[in-house]
């Protein structure tokens, strides 16, 4: 059975139910459609009993998804991703309860697949045939393949500046890409997606909640999962990339989920983190603005690509979801996010784009201004994997030396390229005989 009641528009107030297939409000003033739930008919259905007995991926939360039928449901096993104790990262910060929530482990390598699952086997439930969406690349590769699972079509509008990695990824899936001109104060991808929507009727499936709202119910699973790993209690402390502030909005609402159905107490506090070149929405954060007026930034600039978005489509979401939780907004420089991604890959062996590492450079500056307290219980979201950004990895890290089959060319490189000097003992020291 179905467990939501309606869908309310998060500007205008108008109401919504799921028998009309609503995705956009009909007023067009670009409200996100806000999913409301019967907490009580899901208590009655699930307990954290029944939840322990289900597989541990996304659709064991079920219930808390607007879906209405496991027939339409469309996976491909995400969610279900690890808590790692960051024991030698959280040893270099001085903190002792470090843990990164790792989504680069999601199928198609980051958390984008938790939105697009729900998305599709939304489009599956209301009969659409043709997916389309405006994407920096993770959201259309996550489309593109969920929708390849299902049999539908998908037409996806990529920044021109988008890696080649994800736009190879969602070319293999089936999509029809295009590169869209353009990037100032109105993202080119979103205008070209309005266009399609409007004239041929596609399903519109970006990741951001006024042009889909059930997409946005997917990362709420992030939060219920984080909930279930830590024994149903939460941390103090999540650190959010944020672009759109769709991730952030619907972690929110996850806590926020399991608050209602009592299984936890309180919220822990949110950090939605930014790249000073593209910071609209901690702009807003601190000035004060009007959450559904937030000003867009003129020409974002940042190796964070993912998070290139000019305008946050869900920065009315997020600002609240920082008022409720006592959280704050900040922002740090493509050189913070550069060691970030390094820091992260040579002390816990994580690979992540540099999107998928900013929420932890802004953990580092949030210990280097002191925020946050050593023996605080903090989660870092990691978003996505360091593949889906090659060109930009490559840029950073360089390419590796070549040398002859020689032991003076290695030793040679090994102290002028790498700074390393051997030891006599490990010069002289005798090899295994074979």
């Amino acid at each position: 059975m179905p467990f939501v009641k309606y869908l309310k528009c998060s500007r205008c107030g108008a109401r919504y139910y799921l028998k009309d297939k609503p995705i956009m409000c009909a007023k067009g003033d670009l409200g996100r459609l806000d999913i409301f739930y019967d907490y009580e008919a899901i208590k009655n259905a699930v307990s954290k009993d029944t939840l322990r007995m289900r597989p541990f991926y996304m659709w064991r939360y079920f219930e808390f998804l607007p879906v209405s039928s496991w027939k339409s449901v469309v996976s491909l096993g995400e969610g279900g991703t690890p808590l790692i104790k960051a024991r030698r990262l959280g040893e270099v910060l001085g903190l002792k309860n470090l843990y990164l929530k790792d989504e680069t482990r999601n199928p198609t390598g980051s958390f984008k697949d938790r939105a697009m699952s729900v998305a599709v086997s939304m489009a599956v439930e209301f009969g659409y045939k043709i997916t389309a969406t405006a994407s920096s690349g993770n959201a259309a590769a996550a489309l593109a393949a969920y929708s390849a699972k299902a049999g539908l079509e998908t037409y996806a509008f990529v920044l021109e500046m988008a890696g080649y990695g994800k736009v190879a990824q969602l070319l293999f899936y089936g999509a029809k890409v295009f590169r869209v001109k353009g990037l100032g104060r109105e993202d080119p991808t979103v205008k070209m997606l309005r266009i399609v929507v409007e004239k041929y009727g596609f399903y519109p499936a970006p990741s951001f909640g006024p042009f889909n709202p059930y997409q946005i119910e997917g990362p709420k699973t992030i939060s219920y999962e984080i909930i279930e790993q830590f024994n149903w209690s939460i941390p103090h402390y999540v650190f959010v990339p944020v672009g759109a502030a769709a991730l952030l909005t619907g972690v929110w609402k996850g806590f926020k989920d399991f608050k209602n159905v009592g299984f936890i107490n309180e919220l822990p506090k949110l950090v939605a983190i930014q790249s000073t070149g593209n910071a609209p929405f901690v702009r807003a954060f601190r000035e004060g603005q009007d959450p559904h007026n937030i000003r867009p930034w003129e020409n974002p600039n940042t190796i964070a690509s993912g998070l290139s978005d000019p305008y946050p489509w869900d920065g009315d979401g997020g600002l609240q979801a920082l008022k409720e939780t006592s959280g704050y907004a900040d922002d740090v420089t493509d050189e913070e996010i550069l060691e970030a991604m390094k820091l992260l890959a040579k002390t816990e062996g994580i690979f992540a784009e540099p999107s998928g590492a900013t929420g932890l450079a802004g953990l580092i500056k949030a210990v280097r201004e002191g925020k946050v307290g050593k023996d605080d219980i903090i989660v870092v979201l990691i978003t996505g994997h360091g593949l889906k950004d090659p060109d930009i990895v490559k840029k950073v890290s360089g390419d590796a030396p070549t040398i002859e089959p020689k032991p003076e060319e290695f030793e040679k490189v090994l102290k002028e390229v790498y700074k390393v000097s051997l030891s006599k003992e490990e010069e002289s020291r005798e090899q295994p005989k074979t």
